[in-house]
């Protein structure tokens, strides 16, 4: 008897020490805030535990309810105080049953759960974004504004009139491998041909307009009708002649175009393929060339005379690269602007305006302005120097002084001797 109630004595001291150790010790520290039971709390989960058993009349309904706020209020009270006495912030007992917690202690989730404040904040901040962005946009200038009195410039309609050219552009261009399917000329003879017109163009003193339509002409031409290599000037003289007839208030005499081929051929043959040239045409001479984007790509750049001539002098050097036939005409009008402009006064020069007018950002420029650049570092070097031998005067050319390239005093080119001088910078 003695042994058992040592033993007896000896557990219940172990149970005592262990009981005391739970109790009154620090709690063990760890990661999950824990929230314990409270008395009344204990009681509301016993009512709670069977509510069905008993019927639901409007009294203990509200006696439900009234006993659910309370026991809340007290849950409340003690973590408050749990809080505050345990600055560490572990709790001392059992997790809560998930079942127990009222719909306003349930987690949201991360998405849903947005303050409003912080969603106003937000919503201010991408405001304030948007408004700065408006504010350091560049205004688009009214480069028609200076001509409200000029009946010429017609200005109630000239947004139209230009939108109606960039429609119809496509009709005036030409397939950029109609070359291949001439059998007895080539690429290279065309830009021969062209750099002569060029040359005669500035010989007659023609207006521009005429020379962008020659070309013109031409291209649509050949890319309907195959000619043989020896008709191929004839080509491109009866080709200018339509153009004077359409742009010019004095055109050349076909007597004149017949002495500066140097008689190659007759007013017959001139007269007949100008009739073949019309009909294969079909009568349309009314088409959209590079020129008439330049006026206005220039006036919504606000040009002066040197970026004019400059942006000229590299469209004309495009005319005569069969290349640059894939590029549309008001692309390329748009980038001798652009060129020029990046030449003269350095990058960054494209405006909104210049944008808003051309329909072409910065970036689709690029590809056809390294291929101008390309053109004018050729320039005066070449064996087409046509272009740069026009003089361009306030540019800075001027005639070489006598001085001609080549060795003995010729240039050479397809195996002939021309001796013509060429213009340097």
């Amino acid at each position: 008897m003695k042994f058992g109630q040592e033993i007896s004595r000896q557990n219940r001291r172990a149970l005592g020490v262990i009981n005391q150790s739970l109790v009154g010790g620090q709690p063990y520290p760890c990661v999950v805030n824990k929230r314990g039971f409270s008395d009344n709390q204990e009681i509301c989960e016993k009512k709670q535990a069977d509510p069905a058993h008993r019927p639901i009349t409007r009294r203990f309904a509200a006696q439900i309810a009234s006993t659910k706020q309370s026991c809340l209020e007290g849950a409340k009270k003690k973590t408050s105080s749990s809080s505050i006495s345990n600055p560490n912030g572990f709790g001392e007992s059992i997790f809560l049953d998930e079942e127990c917690k009222s719909p306003k202690d349930q987690p949201v989730p991360m998405f849903l759960e947005q303050p409003e404040e912080a969603m106003s904040d937000e919503t201010h901040h991408m405001e304030e974004v948007e408004m700065e962005d408006i504010a350091e946009k560049e205004p688009v200038a009214d480069i028609d504004s200076s001509d409200a009195k000029n009946p010429l410039a017609v200005v109630d309609y000239v947004e139209d009139i230009y939108a109606f050219y960039s429609k119809t552009e496509g009709l005036s261009c030409v397939s950029p491998s109609y070359m291949t399917q001439q059998f007895d000329i080539n690429e290279k003879m065309r830009a021969i041909l062209i750099d002569w017109l060029i040359e005669v163009h500035d010989k007659f003193e023609l207006m521009k307009e005429t020379l962008f339509l020659t070309v013109n002409l031409i291209d649509r031409f050949l890319s309907k009708q195959t000619i043989v290599r020896k008709k191929l000037q004839l080509v491109g003289l009866v080709s200018m002649l339509l153009a004077c007839k359409y742009e010019e208030v004095s055109v050349p005499a076909v007597g004149d175009l017949i002495l500066i081929s140097d008689k190659a051929y007759t007013r017959e043959e001139v007269l007949e393929m100008e009739n073949l040239m019309l009909n294969t045409l079909q009568f349309n001479m009314s088409v959209p060339t590079p020129y008439v984007f330049m006026k206005r790509f220039l006036k919504a750049a606000q040009s002066d005379k040197k970026l004019e001539l400059l942006s000229f002098f590299l469209i004309e050097l495009s005319l005569v690269d069969y290349e640059m036939l894939k590029f549309p005409p008001s692309l390329l009008a748009a980038t001798a602007v652009y060129t020029a402009q990046c030449t003269l006064y350095g990058f960054k020069q494209w405006s909104r305006t210049c944008e808003w007018h051309t329909n072409y950002s910065e970036d689709q420029l690029l590809e056809c302005s390294g291929m101008m650049v390309g053109f004018h570092q050729k320039a005066a070097t070449g064996r087409l120097t046509g272009v740069h031998r026009k003089g361009w005067p306030g540019m800075g050319w001027r005639p070489a002084g006598g001085v001609v390239a080549g060795d003995g005093g010729k240039v050479a080119g397809d195996g002939e001797d021309k001796g013509e001088k060429v213009y340097m910078r």
